[in-house]
């Protein structure tokens, strides 16, 4: 074999390995994702400062990896004299013999995979801020423009009677 190929190989086992890495932070991720809203349901306010603490120091540290995989990718573009732009995992592919290319296709197929689920769960994490947000948006105006509403209140007989006074809490009885 000659030492352009075993330097291809050398830098598609780091690739790949970098990869595996990017899977595991993705599943990291999709668990912080899992826990963050079962802590805003619970309302656990401490457990939630800890967790996002967490989360952003394991994105401080992130970057460096990324460094990294970019850093490999440049040097397998210019390895394989193409344009940084498109050293993708399919353009790996097209270039590869098949024992690597099986490789590289499992790993993209579960980056995909990976991605998709974290995406979904991103979403549903959103979706749920929002709607505490909104329900919070509600609960303050209505507690704030209570007595502003000049509202109908009925009472057990069935009677009503018009709220225009300026008090938090009506207690007529």
């Amino acid at each position: 074999m000659n030492a352009a190929v075993v330097s291809i190989e050398d830098k598609i086992d780091r690739l790949l390995a970098c990869l595996d890495q990017d899977a595991r932070h993705i599943q990291e991720s999709l668990l912080h994702l899992n826990e963050m809203r079962r802590l805003v349901i619970k309302r656990d306010e401490a457990a939630l400062g800890k967790l996002l603490e967490s989360i952003q120091a394991v994105s401080g540290s992130y970057k460096d990896h990324e460094l990294k995989r970019r850093s490999i990718r440049k040097e397998l573009a210019d390895s394989l004299g193409c344009d940084f732009k498109q050293m993708t995992l399919s353009a790996l592919q097209a270039s590869l013999p098949e024992a690597k290319k099986d490789l590289v296709t499992q790993t993209k197929e579960k980056l995909r995979s990976l991605s998709a689920e974290l995406k979904k769960e991103y979403l549903s994490t959103a979706l749920l801020l929002s709607e505490c947000a909104r329900f919070n948006n509600l609960l303050l105006k209505g507690i704030f423009d209570l007595g502003k509403t000049q509202s109908v209140h009925y009472n057990p007989n069935g009677e009503t009677s018009r709220q225009i006074d300026m008090t938090f809490v009506n207690l007529q009885f």
